[in-house]
């Protein structure tokens, strides 16, 4: 099997030869496209590669945070303004995987991975791509439509500076600690005086949220007794596969225990 990879500098070059190759693929940190290079999909025959810098920043933007769409796990860590997504960063692989894992890798790859999307879904990141008049979309667009967008080129996501530091939580399980992958992973946004978000990893075809928890959670205190509405609803709207980490059953049986974790913010 041969593979060819093109690489260009500029997001415009890339997007015209991803539209002149049928069934070609970006490629960022590669961590998912080359095990299935690997692994002889003959559909791969053709990769895509942008080095435009500008990829791989972190920048301030008013109240918002723009992250560019190759920024890897490392880079956000390493992000003084991104500490409230340490943690989902963290939560990727261990550091080889995290040196080369990129944002927008996480928003497109297939359940058990892409943890770091969940976080984002409960932050309501927006979603660039590439071109001047393209205008960012709202992640929960992005993720209901993802399949339109994969011979799209992502630029970059956007998120809001979080009010309270710590509004954010994230919980990651898994067999294998500390970097196995993630039989489902969970994030709630609970800003003081704002609406909550919640989104789930590995419990549907992409990310999803949480919505009869959030509805649940509205002026709810996070209290054994004030969260049980919510537990109660933990696996509405849910569609949990069945693989080799574990079966859908066990994931609804066990999604109430770790969202009390989660709100309460208990170690898994």
């Amino acid at each position: 099997m041969t593979v060819t990879v093109l690489t260009f500098a500029s997001t415009d070059e890339a997007e015209r030869a991803l539209a002149a190759n049928r069934g070609a693929r970006l490629i960022g940190g590669g961590t998912i496209v080359m095990r299935d290079v690997n692994a002889g999909d003959q559909a791969l025959g053709t990769l895509i590669r942008v080095t435009d810098p500008a990829l791989r920043q972190v920048r301030n933007d008013g109240s918002r945070i723009l992250i560019g769409a190759m920024a890897t796990m490392a880079d956000i860590l390493r992000a003084p303004d991104l500490g409230f997504l340490a943690a989902p960063a963290r939560a990727v692989g261990g550091p080889a995987v995290r040196n080369m894992a990129t944002v927008a890798g996480n928003l497109f790859a297939p359940p058990p991975y892409g943890d770091f999307a969940t976080a984002l879904l409960a932050l309501d990141a927006q979603v660039q791509f590439s071109g001047a008049s393209s205008a960012p979309i709202p992640i929960d667009d992005f993720r209901r439509d993802r399949d339109r967008y994969g011979d799209k080129l992502v630029r970059a996501v956007m998120v809001e500076r979080p009010r309270d530091a710590d509004a954010l939580r994230w919980l990651k399980v898994s067999r294998i600690k500390p970097k196995g992958v993630a039989v489902m992973s969970m994030a709630a946004y609970l800003p003081r005086g704002a609406t909550p978000r919640v989104a789930y990893g590995n419990m549907g075809p992409a990310p999803l949220r949480a919505f009869a928890v959030e509805r649940a959670l509205e002026r709810a205190a996070l209290t054994e007794q004030g969260i049980a509405p919510a537990l109660s609803a933990a696996t509405e709207g849910i569609d949990p596969p069945t693989d080799a980490l574990s079966s859908a059953w066990y994931r609804r049986q066990v999604a109430p225990v770790h969202l009390k974790r989660l709100l309460l913010g208990s170690p898994a």
